[in-house]
């Protein structure tokens, strides 16, 4: 199992779009991925669950991967929150 914090940077945070390329990047690994915030919890490869995290921007959230491909889907996660999803502004 391997974890690390991540600060959401982008302005609208853990919002549908950012939850769904969110979802459809820990698909792409053979690995369990979930995020933490607070008290909550949801599986990376759920857009639903992720949005109820409610992720806005500055918040911290913890990753959390466990399966053959942990260490890649970890990297890959962090880099995508890192990016803003990938967003513009």
């Amino acid at each position: 199992m391997l974890e690390n914090t991540f600060l959401i940077q982008n302005k609208l945070g853990l919002h549908a779009r950012a939850a769904t390329e969110l979802a459809q990047l820990a698909t792409q690994f053979d690995a369990e991925v979930t995020l933490y915030q607070g008290e909550k919890s949801a599986a990376a490869d759920s857009v639903l669950a992720l949005l109820l995290l409610e992720s806005s921007q500055g918040k911290e959230v913890r990753v959390v991967c466990e399966g053959p491909d942990a260490q890649p889907a970890l990297n890959a996660i962090g880099r995508l929150i890192a990016n803003k999803f990938n967003e513009s502004e």
